[in-house]
């Protein structure tokens, strides 16, 4: 049992609890979590899978990752916003990804309104990021990381007011942590 501080694995690196375990939880930690990360489709996706997490598991939602991009045209916005009827009940029965509507019908208004952002999605995001923490106030331990902050939480009422929906401020914690907005590797972890 952890003690919420970085693990070593059978490779010899010491990772975030949650990275040491599942081999696609380390994949994803090594390569993708807390990476800075840019560009429109690519954010986008990850608001997306962000919302459909929700209440699921993230080893879930990376897992099935592949299936979502090929079901949301491949995160395009242009393309998910021109989703229709046909479209919402082809995703509802299509049992490669989450089958949530409300989550679906989410994915179809967050790409309306990324449209009609007056800049770049990446732009507004970011424009949320706090300065980077000395390496010297890392967290240490998962219950040193909070859930949310005073940024994810300008950032969801930010996002909100311009017409995206499940998007509070727990899942906009969870975006810029994913995205490299934050870095929240702990301070043992060969990340940090």
């Amino acid at each position: 049992m952890s003690d919420g501080t970085a693990i070593v694995g059978e490779d010899g690196r010491a990772r975030c609890p949650w990275g040491a375990g599942q081999p696609d939880y380390a994949d994803y930690h090594d390569q993708e979590w807390g990476v800075a990360l840019r560009g429109v489709p690519e954010l986008y996706e990850r608001i997306t899978l962000e919302s459909f997490q929700s209440g699921l598991s993230w080893l879930t939602i990376l897992r099935k990752r592949p299936a979502f991009r090929e079901a949301f045209a491949g995160f395009d916005p242009e393309a998910v916003a021109r989703f229709g009827e046909d479209d919402r009940q082809r995703l509802l029965a299509d049992a490669s990804i989450v089958r949530n509507r409300a989550k679906i019908d989410a994915a179809i208004t967050n790409a309306r309104a990324v449209l009609e952002l007056d800049r770049p999605l990446d732009d507004l995001l970011w424009s949320f990021a706090p300065a980077r923490r000395p390496d010297s106030e890392r967290p240490v331990k998962l219950g040193d990381v909070p859930a949310t902050t005073d940024e994810s939480k300008a950032m969801a009422k930010e996002l909100k007011r311009r017409g995206f929906v499940f998007v509070g401020p727990t899942t906009c914690y969870a975006l810029m942590q994913a995205t490299g907005m934050v870095d929240d590797h702990l301070k043992n972890c060969w990340r940090a």
